[in-house]
């Protein structure tokens, strides 16, 4: 139970309609797209970033739990407030702050959602380039608590990339502004992107100056099909080596064609084994030639079929199969685990190869999808999560997956963070050393650790 003095004090800072405390209330903020699950005892909604900084003062004082969340898209657990606590739900702060399309940035609070800053851009022909699929829901601020980038990562990079400055409040209750409004700037240690990725252990993020790049003239959509896995990576590797680089390049395997070929009504050759979506922007002049270079890297001796498409009608139609994709997981498994690694481009169809290994191994399928320009796949286990002897095999899969993913000199995850999910797995990556620097500057952030606590590190 919390103590009464601590609740006392959220009622000086907060009205009643911006706290819950009853367990009925709190039970929805407990838990992510994860479905890992703990009970908060207090929920709290800020609207200014005074309130922030006067609840983690009394988080101190009372040495309460404090996770911070957006919108609950997340898929590790990193909002899952193991120690129950307070939760802090950051969906009411959404005010835009300041725009500055001729400085090319925006100023926006961190319960803004991704979608409404990409539209307020759009009005002045600006965009920001991180479009993770649950834009039109996810919040600014869970995108730069997981680094969460999407397809259009390939050219123009994640979060880290596209970030000028912070404010924030740390652990122990200290405001800090990090970054610039300007496009250089190199004063001090890059605090930034420190906080970018850190999950809400470090510091809670009250506004964030996105950097915004000009929207391109125009726009064309590929559809490659391949007959191997080998193939398609072999062409990913071709199109990323010549001089122009696509705004998207996603890849889906085998496995995953045939599942859509049973759940969804769309025609992919029955010898597909792989599938590339390749999407181009530019100047309109340009376009038609560099369609020509990336569909000539794209062509090799395993090439089924390649499509262009030349209306909006037919970029819908071909991207039918990818968005089929999502749908027929869910219902072939609704409680699917679902995981992001990445490994070196080259190291696809190794990766590919060993899952399919794998998958016959521990007796689970694996469907694999993602993002082919920087080899970041997403590994979906498909399975009844609610069946114990289930989720033993799925868990030794994982252990066997993530084992595969470093041999092959790759990383646990490109976008989707750490969390609780891969928290015990992290220290094959991560040097001892290492670790040790990163826990003492979560100290230096938060002293009494309260801030999302027992996430990222392993538990020691």
């Amino acid at each position: 139970m919390l103590p009464k003095a601590f609740i006392t004090s959220l009622s000086d800072i907060f009205g009643s309609e911006d706290i819950l405390t009853a367990p009925e209330d709190c039970w929805v903020y407990g838990y992510d797209n994860s479905k890992i699950h703990a009970l908060p005892q207090v929920v709290v909604f800020p609207t200014t970033h005074q309130q922030v900084v006067s609840s983690i003062i009394a988080c101190v004082q009372h040495n309460i739990a404090l996770t911070t969340r957006g919108r609950g898209t997340g898929t590790t657990g990193a909002t899952t407030p193991l120690k129950g606590g307070m939760v802090m739900s950051m969906e009411r702060m959404s005010k835009l702050i300041t725009f500055s399309p001729e400085n090319r940035y925006i100023t926006v609070e961190p319960g803004m959602t991704n979608q409404q800053v990409q539209e307020l851009s759009a009005n002045k022909g600006l965009f920001w380039p991180p479009d993770p699929t649950s834009a039109a829901y996810c919040t600014i601020g869970g995108n730069l608590a997981c680094n969460s980038a999407g397809p259009r990562a390939i050219k123009y990079g994640t979060p880290r990339e596209n970030i000028l400055g912070l404010r924030a409040v740390t652990g122990a209750g200290k405001e800090i502004r990090t970054g610039v409004f300007t496009s250089k700037g190199v004063v001090g240690y890059d605090l930034t992107r420190l906080l970018i990725g850190s999950e809400g252990t470090l510091a809670i993020i009250t506004e964030a100056t996105l950097k915004l790049t000009p929207l391109a003239e125009a726009k064309t959509t590929l559809r490659a099909i391949y007959r191997s896995i080998h193939d398609a990576a072999k062409a990913v590797s071709s199109i990323m080596s010549q001089p122009v680089t696509p705004c998207a390049l996603e890849i889906i395997d085998g496995n995953a064609i045939k599942l859509i070929q049973k759940y969804a009504n769309a025609y992919i050759p029955e010898s597909a084994e792989a599938l590339l979506m390749i999407e181009v922007d530019g100047p309109e002049q340009s376009l038609n030639y560099v369609t020509e270079l990336i569909s000539k890297a794209a062509t090799n001796t395993g090439l089924i079929d390649i499509q262009q498409a030349k209306t909006d009608a037919e970029i819908k139609a071909l991207w039918k199969i990818r968005k089929d994709l999502a749908p027929s997981l869910r219902k072939a498994a609704p409680k699917k685990i679902n995981e992001d690694v990445v490994v070196p481009v080259t190291e696809i169809p190794s990766l590919i190869l060993g899952l399919n290994a794998l998958s016959k191994r521990h007796q689970i399928p694996i469907i694999n999808f993602g993002h082919a320009g920087n080899a970041n796949i997403h590994v979906n286990l498909l399975l009844n999560s609610d069946a114990t002897e289930q989720n033993i095999k799925a868990q030794n899969c994982l252990d066997d997956i993530f084992s595969l993913v470093l041999k092959l000199k790759g990383t646990l995850s490109g976008e989707h963070g750490v969390g609780i999910a891969k928290r015990d797995y992290i220290d094959r990556e991560l040097d001892a050393n290492s670790l040790e620097l990163m826990r003492n500057i979560k100290h230096q952030f938060d002293p009494n650790g309260i801030l999302n606590p027992d996430k990222i590190f392993p538990l020691s």
